[in-house]
């Protein structure tokens, strides 16, 4: 049986809205694994849809194990359930929504995962993040620091989306790199491009 592949997407800002359009625009019935996250947050808050639980529930699941995977970001825990993973065995694609943080851990348990990066300028993340009204200007400038100063780990293949325009362009160039990968399912269209080591992030240009 063909073993199926991990895409893990992560970036600073804009990831949700852009899986958001991917999961629209995909094929129908969908040829890939949606990987839901439970998180520690209530599920009325918006967003994605994911496995709402405690903060102390959280803390719980993970002493028992119960997650693949599992991460803490801006206050709230993250995990993967071993479950949602499950499809890799099968030989099924899966998609899952990342943390640049917990790329490491993600890449020992799963090496030849594919890490989707996506990016946008500092002007432009700093807006985002300071018109959804979250953070304070202070804590939104870490936050486009940190980016800027992230260097991801060495080892992983990679593709690297810009997300500076519209939803919609980054969406389509979200797919097409997703088309590109060597057994994406129902592929199509053949193209040259070849996974290369993780590059540096945050470019200013689309």
């Amino acid at each position: 049986m063909t073993t199926g592949r991990l895409v893990y997407c992560m970036g600073p800002s804009g990831k949700d809205s852009l899986l958001g359009w991917l999961r629209t625009h995909l094929p129908q019935p969908c040829p890939v694994h949606w990987a839901q996250r439970t998180i520690s947050r209530a599920a009325t808050s918006g967003g994605e849809a994911h496995d709402s639980v405690s903060p102390q529930a959280f803390v719980a699941l993970c002493s028992e194990h119960a997650f693949a995977l599992h991460w803490q970001a801006n206050g709230l825990g993250y995990g993967v359930r071993h479950v949602q993973l499950a499809p890799l065995a099968q030989g099924h694609w899966v998609l899952l929504n990342g943390s640049r943080a917990n790329l490491p851990e993600a890449l020992a348990r799963f090496p030849h995962l594919v890490a989707v990066h996506i990016t946008a300028s500092p002007q432009v993340l700093r807006e985002r993040l300071l018109s959804r009204g979250r953070e304070t200007r202070e804590e939104v400038e870490a936050r486009v620091q940190r980016a800027l100063a992230y260097t991801p780990p060495p080892g992983a293949a990679s593709l690297e989306v810009h997300n500076d325009g519209t939803l919609g362009d980054a969406g389509q160039r979200l797919l097409s790199v997703l088309e590109d990968l060597p057994g994406w399912p129902r592929r199509n269209v053949k193209r040259s491009g070849k996974l290369s080591p993780i590059a540096p992030i945050l470019s200013s240009t689309p």
